[in-house]
This record gives C-alpha cells, structure tokens and sequence, in this order.
C-alpha cells in the first residue's frame, strides 16, 4: 500500500464531516464574531473550506511560502463556502495522489517570508498542517455554530442536537 493511501481516505471521510458543517453556517452571520479577536464566522468557514486543496498545493512543492499560497477571497455567501469547498475535493485527492513514498518522506521548508513555520517530511506535514490544522478549526467552527444556537451536527458521534 502507498504511503499516501491512508491520507487520501481520512480526507476523504473528513470531508464528509465538514460539509455538515458548513452546512450548516448561516450567510446572515457571516460577520458576526465570537470575541473582537476572533475572526468572524464567514472568515473561520472560509478557512476551514480552503485548507485542503491549499496545503495539498502546498505539499507538492519542497519550499512553500504560505505567502505565496493565498486564501483567495471569501464568498459572499455561505452556500458558496460550501460549494467551493466541494468543488475543491476532487483537486485536493488529484494533489495528493501525486504524491509517491519518496516524495512524503522528502523534507518541506514550511514558511511564511522569512518565517519557518516548520522543516518536516511531507508525511508530517500533511498529518500537521492539512489534516490536524483543518480539524482544530472545523472544531472551533462547531463551537461558533453552538453559541450561534445553530443545530450542531454529528462529527465523530451524535451532538445535542441530534442523537
């Protein structure tokens, strides 16, 4: 079995559990934040739905400036989060089937300018970055969803809001 095999199945089946939520994100509160440090909800949907196909571009490269892999803009409507992030599975999966043994194991210079972020195998990064990073915020996403008093979905089991 390839290296990269498990990956591809994790984000394909995580993907699943993101589209509940963001599903679920209301377009009238886009804006609304949690806390004046926080980013709204439309900027922490927005984020959610673009980690994926950005840090699989990202793990095609051996020097990835974040710089240089900008979020494109924000939709303008929930709906349209959504459909892009779906729309972005299918290159996210093509992404990382480029991806062969040797190349996971090769080193990645994460960075932002002259900022080192990391210095990992792609292996790493991928679990680190693509997949670790997307579910911390898909989880704060949920928690937005509850102070909003948005129906939560099920993510790893039922939720209060469905059983």
């Amino acid at each position: 079995m390839a290296m990269i095999e498990p990956i591809v199945d994790e984000f394909l089946r995580e993907a699943e559990t993101t589209k509940r939520v963001l599903s679920r994100v209301p377009t009238a509160r886009l804006a609304w934040k949690p806390h004046e440090k926080s980013r709204s909800l439309g900027e922490l949907a927005w984020h959610v739905a673009s980690i994926p196909r950005r840090v699989s571009a990202m793990a095609l490269l051996e020097d990835a400036d974040v710089k240089a892999h900008k979020q494109p803009p924000q939709p303008e409507t929930a709906e349209a989060i959504l459909e892009a992030f779906t729309a972005g599975i299918p290159e996210t999966k093509e992404n990382l089937g480029k991806l062969g043994d040797e190349d996971l194991r090769k080193t990645i210079h994460f960075h932002r300018g002259e900022i080192t972020m990391a210095r990992l195998p792609k292996i790493g990064f991928l679990r680190a970055v693509m997949l670790n990073h997307w579910y911390h915020h898909r989880g704060q996403l949920s928690i937005y969803l509850r102070l909003l008093d948005v129906p939560v979905p099920s993510i790893y089991g039922p939720t209060a809001d469905e059983t």
